[in-house]
């Protein structure tokens, strides 16, 4: 059965705050249906998720991302509300958020916490001077304007949902949600929400410093994918550089005295400019590829906005 608006709540271990987060869901969206999918939780997470009303259901692979791969897949309805199960987001923004979604014609709506209270009410400095480097390197990278990338308040729409390859197991999923949204073109808004700290005996389940370079890793990777013609022209134009500076003594030498002095050099030289011109023409080849799948992307989403048109006629 389709649902109006569906709140989605990945968790692990919240015993200490879900049933609060559900409460405040319900109060603030009493339409929508609250689904809370337990990922292996071993505190009575579930028991309690389902005591206060929620659907509960269970993805047994460890990883966030695994756990919105299976809420995607399952769930159909007009706005998907996804929030975190620590009640550290407000659930006074959901209703601004899903209406911009049912509303507008948003596709992804980014609950902002940077630009209001998260530098203040988060304790860990690192997790600070994370957030705003993906911020700042997305934005440059991708040519975009969105001021949380890593937030875990999102509302989406049914087109983005069933169109997004999860791909990502664990923390960088909200990062990767971002590029998808950024490089399909689809529309994103931003709404300031506030951020309040975990509750004391909470404890966080991303590792500043092995999930940080997970993100860093899949920043990496989607700007190889997506945009392939700029990451293999940085590479080139490195080798280029390189193999010119080392030819350049090189070739003086040989004007000078006639002969070429260092051979091994001078094949190596050859071998980094070749490579340069072997990454130049991949760059060309494969953002030729890119572009044919933006094409093919723009096919599935007319396919999906009929699928949208069944499940809700009225919308």
């Amino acid at each position: 059965m389709a649902d109006k608006i569906a709140v989605l709540i990945p968790c692990y271990n919240e015993s200490k705050s879900v049933g609060k987060v559900v409460q405040d869901m319900k109060a603030a969206l009493p339409e929508a249906t609250i689904y809370v999918y337990d990922n292996n939780s071993t505190d009575g997470t579930d028991q309690i998720a389902r005591k206060a009303g929620a659907v509960v259901r269970y993805e047994h692979q460890q990883g966030k991302g695994n756990v919105i791969r299976s809420m995607f897949r399952d769930i159909d309805a007009q706005c998907y509300l996804m929030v975190d199960g620590d009640d550290t987001y407000p659930a006074e923004y959901a209703r601004e958020m899903c209406d911009k979604v049912l509303n507008e014609g948003t596709d992804m709506v980014v609950g902002d916490r940077l630009s209001s209270t998260y530098f203040t009410e988060n304790k860990r400095p690192f997790h600070n001077f994370g957030n705003s480097i993906v911020r700042g390197s997305i934005n440059r990278l991708f040519h975009s304007g969105i001021k949380d990338i890593m937030t875990g308040y999102r509302a989406m729409s049914y087109q983005f949902v069933k169109t997004y390859p999860v791909l990502s197991k664990n923390f960088e999923i909200e990062t990767e949600m971002t590029i998808h949204a950024i490089d399909k073109n689809m529309q994103v808004d931003n709404v300031i929400v506030d951020y309040r700290d975990r509750q004391e005996g909470s404890e966080s389940k991303l590792n500043t410093y092995t999930d940080g370079f997970k993100v860093i890793r899949t920043i990496i990777r989607m700007y190889k994918d997506y945009r392939p013609m700029q990451f293999f022209s940085l590479i080139a134009a490195i080798l280029f550089v390189l193999g010119t500076g080392f030819f350049i003594p090189i070739f003086m030498k040989y004007l000078s005295m006639g002969v070429v002095t260092k051979i091994p050099s001078l094949i190596v030289i050859c071998f980094v400019i070749l490579s340069a011109i072997i990454c130049l023409f991949s760059g060309i080849i494969l953002s030729t590829l890119v572009q044919q799948h933006k094409q093919n992307f723009e096919f599935q989403l007319q396919e999906v906005n009929m699928q949208y048109k069944r499940l809700f006629p009225e919308g």
